[in-house]
């Protein structure tokens, strides 16, 4: 009689069969799982994240591709795992008797995950902080480079005001300061855990020329985010600054921001992020000094770290071992300029993106799926 080897496995959360996942065992991504098709993998993934197929079609036996925001329950039922994007609700009306064990959002924010049902349910998820801190970067760096030229913004003399402070926010805190300017920083978690440098929102609205906003939506607690620029925080400006907003729409209360442009409490304002995207304010659109699609974050660099940091974050979970690279492409074209303000705006200059949308507004998740290659390069 041949010897018996006896595996003892965890159970399953959707099925309460035995489960496993381990290479060495199984080959690549293997599970013994009665709800599953025996020794399958199953993932869907939104069709517009870039630079995945090949990389994720080492990690699993089935890939799905599907607009992010038409998931339906039918689509995930028998999916391990989901990349998705801002654009797809996980909830528990998507959620709910499916197989799903794990979530990877290719982007900073997570707010579009229900964490409280995800928790209930033993869903694991992940987003990638800091995955398109260098794109927002950029953009940022562009739009102050353009408020100089355009607005006659002097920067050396500028003070501008940072609400969050974190991956993102940290970066550009050092590319203002590369610029000469004086900067504020606004992040109440950090000053509450004792850390130092950080000032009340009543200063930067004292002091500040321009105040660009970098926090995570928060509806409820102590730390609420929703509408944190209302009409009372307009109410307090003293400097007529110029807003910018490339973290939610919902920090920015889309009417009293027209309110204040309407009576001259802020300079101009820069909105990458709307309310009710993608149907966003078409009048607030044509006021702006830039309006674009919800794109700071979109460079091929940002993109390509998010969707590595998501099957990266899939492979973790399931201990898959899996040997892949992600680099985006480079640019079709040289850059010509002696001059480094010149030439960092040949590479990106966001008014492109934003007469795109003045242009067509209809076209706000079409500008955002077909986003042409922007690559992050420094001079």
């Amino acid at each position: 009689m041949g010897t018996v080897f006896v595996i003892i496995v965890p159970k399953c959360r959707s099925c309460h069969d035995y489960s496993q996942s381990d290479e060495s065992l199984f080959g690549k991504s293997t599970y013994l799982c009665s709800q599953a098709s025996f020794g399958k993998m199953k993932i869907v993934v939104d069709n517009k994240i870039p630079y995945i197929r090949e990389a994720v079609g080492q990690i699993a036996d089935e890939v799905v591709y599907l607009p992010g925001n038409s998931f339906t329950a039918g689509d995930v039922r028998d999916a391990d795992a989901l990349v998705i994007r801002t654009r797809t609700r996980c909830d528990r009306e998507l959620l709910e008797g499916s197989r799903v064990k794990f979530i990877a959002t290719a982007t900073i924010g997570f707010d579009h995950i229900d964490v409280d049902y995800c928790r209930e349910a033993g869903i694991a998820w992940q987003n990638c902080p800091g995955c398109n801190s260098g794109s927002v970067e950029q953009y940022l760096r562009s739009v102050l480079l353009l408020l100089k030229r355009r607005k006659g913004l002097k920067l050396e003399d500028a003070c501008l005001g940072i609400v969050g402070a974190g991956h993102v926010g940290s970066r550009i805190h050092q590319m203002a300061r590369s610029l000469g300017m004086r900067v504020l920083l606004n992040d109440p978690p950090r000053a509450d855990r004792g850390e130092e440098g950080f000032v009340d929102l009543s200063v930067l609205s004292r002091q500040c020329d321009v105040i660009t906003f970098h926090t995570p939506l928060n509806r409820t607690g102590r730390y609420n985010t929703f509408h944190l620029a209302d009409t009372e925080f307009f109410a307090g400006l003293q400097r007529m600054p110029f807003i910018v907003n490339t973290s939610r729409g919902e920090v920015v209360d889309t009417a009293a921001l027209l309110d204040a442009l309407d009576k001259g409490m802020v300079g101009d304002a820069i909105i990458d992020t709307w309310e009710n995207e993608p149907d966003i304010h078409r009048e607030l659109l044509q006021r702006v000094f830039l309006g674009t699609p919800h794109i700071a974050g979109y460079s091929a660099d940002g993109k390509s770290n998010a969707t590595r940091m998501a099957l990266e974050a899939i492979c973790d979970f399931f201990h898959i071992q899996a040997d892949f690279e992600i680099v985006p492409p480079d640019l079709p074209y040289a850059v010509y300029a002696s001059d480094p303000e010149e030439a960092f705006l040949q590479v990106y200059d966001p008014t492109r993106d934003s007469d795109a949308l003045k242009q067509h507004p209809e076209a706000f998740e079409q500008l955002r799926g077909d986003y042409p290659l922007r690559r992050e390069i420094a001079f």
